[in-house]
C-alpha cells in the first residue's frame, strides 16, 4: 500500500531550507544595501555580497548542525534511559504505556491489549513514539538540516549578488530592494506550497519583515556615509 505524502513529512528539511533561502536573500541584500548607501563604487558592494554569501552559508550550516545535533543528543539520551527502564522494570513500563492509551480515549482493556502487542513487536519503538514523541518524521537529522540550510542560503544569496553585479550603481539600493522583495515573495510562495500553508499570508509576512531589515541596513549605511572619504 502506498504511503500518503503528508506535508509533515517535509518538516525536517523544509524548515531549514526556508530559513536558509530567506536568510540568504535578506542578509546578502541587506549587506549590499548598507554598503551601497555608503559608497559610489561597485567593488565594495560586490565584495560585501560575496563575503556575506560565503560566511552566511557556512554559518547557517554550522548553526543548524550544532543545533539539531543537540536535539539528537537529547533524543539519544532519552532512548538510552528508556531502554534501560524496559530491561529493569518492564511491568512498570507496560503500565505506563497502557495509561498513555487510556488518556487517548481507548478503554482500559483495549489499552492493555494494544500495549502488550506493541511491546511484543518493538517495545522501545512504542515508547519512543508514544511516550517520548520521537519518530522517523520528527527525529533530528543534523546533516540533512545543515545541508538543506547551506544550499538554500547559497541559492538565496546568489540572487542579490547578481543584482550587485549588473544593476546600475546609482540606483543600486532601489534595485536591490525591488528584486529582493520579488525573490522573497517567490520564496515565501514556494515554502507555503511545499508546506501546505496559506500563500498570501506567508508572502506578506516575509516581505514586511524583509523590508524592515533592509530599511535598517540602508539607514546604517547612510549614517556611516563614506562617499566623501
Amino acid at each position: 500500500m502506498k504511503t500518503e505524502d503528508h506535508y509533515i513529512n517535509r518538516s525536517g528539511w523544509l524548515r531549514a531550507a526556508v530559513l536558509g533561502a530567506n536568510d540568504g536573500i535578506l542578509s546578502t541584500t541587506s549587506l549590499a544595501i548598507g554598503i551601497a548607501a555608503a559608497s559610489t563604487t561597485r567593488d565594495p558592494i560586490v565584495l560585501a555580497a560575496v563575503a556575506g554569501l560565503v560566511a552566511g552559508a557556512l554559518s547557517m550550516a554550522t548553526g543548524e548542525y550544532v543545533s539539531v545535533s543537540s536535539q539528537s543528543d537529547v533524543e539519544t539520551a532519552d532512548l538510552k534511559r528508556e531502554k534501560e527502564e524496559l530491561a529493569t522494570m518492564p511491568d512498570s513500563e507496560l503500565q505506563e504505556l497502557t495509561e498513555i492509551y487510556i488518556t487517548r480515549g481507548l478503554t482500559p482493556e483495549l489499552s492493555k491489549e494494544v500495549a502488550l502487542q506493541l511491546t511484543a513487536h518493538n517495545a522501545l519503538q512504542a515508547h519512543a513514539r508514544d511516550e517520548l514523541g520521537i519518530n522517523d518524521i520528527t527525529k533530528a537529522k543534523p546533516l540533512q538540516a545543515a545541508s538543506a540550510s547551506a544550499a538554500a542560503f547559497i541559492v538565496g544569496g546568489l540572487l542579490p549578488l547578481l543584482v550587485s553585479l549588473f544593476a546600475p550603481i546609482k540606483q543600486m539600493i532601489y534595485y536591490q530592494y525591488g528584486f529582493s522583495i520579488v525573490f522573497l515573495a517567490i520564496s515565501g510562495a514556494m515554502a507555503a506550497a511545499a508546506g501546505g500553508s496559506h500563500t498570501l499570508k506567508a508572502v506578506i509576512r516575509i516581505c514586511v519583515w524583509g523590508s524592515f531589515a533592509m530599511g535598517a541596513s540602508a539607514l546604517v549605511g547612510y549614517l556611516f556615509d563614506v562617499k566623501g572619504i
